[in-house]
């Protein structure tokens, strides 16, 4: 039976996850690629300025975009593998963390969720319990109590060590865990997204489809000294992104935004943010930042890419064309056939 046989939304990718949005980590630059005469006559003269000026620095390049084409073509089916071996065959450390229990949070991030709820919330009534940055509507809030921070690094510790498959988190990080594929989503990931976040993303971004989230793709990436040590500016596939820092004693390592993706980057200035253990940052998805290099120790990430399938089907934020629609295994990216229906009981600031 399908989702769809059954009452629950089909989700879909759209076509342009295998051409859009390939990650030239050397040049720190995202590509499109469709044909090899369509990628040169786009990037050639910009790759040269950033210092590819031979035929095998562009072999280089090309047989590192086949490679990524090729897992992206794969993902789905590989994905779904992994997480059937995962389930079968891992035996995890601390089983207690796959589902979220309300010790898990802060009373802080508690006590904001039910102010969010109630519908005489204004935004100056958040004020002692949610922290906007200098950076436009980026906000930090305690979420994780320090005690189940320690026992999700320790578990994802273990599944690193184990046999088990791994895929990469996204095109960027090279060092992470799919929380879906681990078997996450259900028990921990869902719930929190729909009974915790739900009320604040309506509250805060309900001009982006905050109001409407209706899936998700939840991930951890880690950040080591001999491993990636930072992340390059870049925007998420998301409508509201939350990033949580889990700890492991790093320094260093701090956040930076920028403006909106739509703004021309000659245009804007960027706006440092210090990311501590056991707080979230949650920002729009579509707003460019990236993450500085830690110095010493390790740090580990918690971060969910929310969506709103009623905002993304009218335009996919990834190649800016209304979406050409693929079917994906669970949430894929997003995209359903139909436009979601709003979700109730929701607040916005007006």
């Amino acid at each position: 039976m399908t989702n769809e046989e059954s009452g629950k939304p089909q989700f879909y990718i759209c076509n342009c996850f295998t051409t859009d949005n390939i990650f030239l980590k050397d040049y720190k630059l995202h590509v499109r690629f469709v044909t090899e005469e369509q990628f040169r006559q786009d990037y050639e003269a910009l790759l040269k300025r950033l210092g590819c000026v031979t035929q095998q620095q562009f072999e280089d390049i090309f047989n590192k975009i086949s490679q990524e084409v090729d897992r992206r073509m794969c993902f789905g089916v590989t994905s779904a593998k992994r997480k059937s071996v995962i389930k079968n065959t891992y035996q995890p450390l601390h089983p207690h963390v796959y589902h979220l229990q309300e010790t898990f949070l802060t009373p802080k991030f508690k006590h904001l969720v039910e102010c969010c709820r109630s519908r005489n919330v204004t935004l100056n009534c958040l004020s002692e319990l949610l922290e906007e940055e200098a950076a436009p509507r980026v906000y930090r809030f305690p979420v994780f109590d320090k005690r189940f921070c320690e026992d999700l690094m320790d578990e994802l510790e273990h599944f690193e060590h184990s046999a088990a498959p791994k895929g990469r988190p996204n095109t960027m990080n090279n060092y992470g865990i799919l929380l879906n594929e681990l078997g996450f989503d259900e028990g921990f990931i869902t719930p929190l997204r729909e009974q915790y976040l739900h009320p604040l993303t309506s509250l805060l971004y309900p001009d982006c489809g905050g109001h409407c989230l209706d899936s998700h793709k939840a991930f951890v990436v880690k950040y080591d000294m001999n491993e990636d040590l930072d992340l390059s500016y870049h925007y998420d596939n998301a409508e509201v992104t939350l990033n949580v820092s889990l700890g492991r004693d790093f320094t260093e390592g701090n956040l930076y935004f920028g403006n909106m993706r739509q703004v021309p980057l000659c245009e804007t200035e960027c706006t440092e943010v210090e990311h501590r253990a056991t707080e979230g940052l949650l920002h729009r998805g579509q707003h460019m930042h990236g993450a500085l290099p830690i110095s010493s120790g390790q740090r580990w990430n918690l971060i969910i890419w929310m969506r709103a399938s009623q905002e993304r089907n009218q335009l996919c934020p990834m190649c800016n064309r209304r979406p050409e629609l693929v079917k994906g295994e669970g949430f894929a990216d997003g995209f359903t056939r139909h436009a979601a229906p709003l979700l109730t009981n929701s607040c916005a600031l007006t």
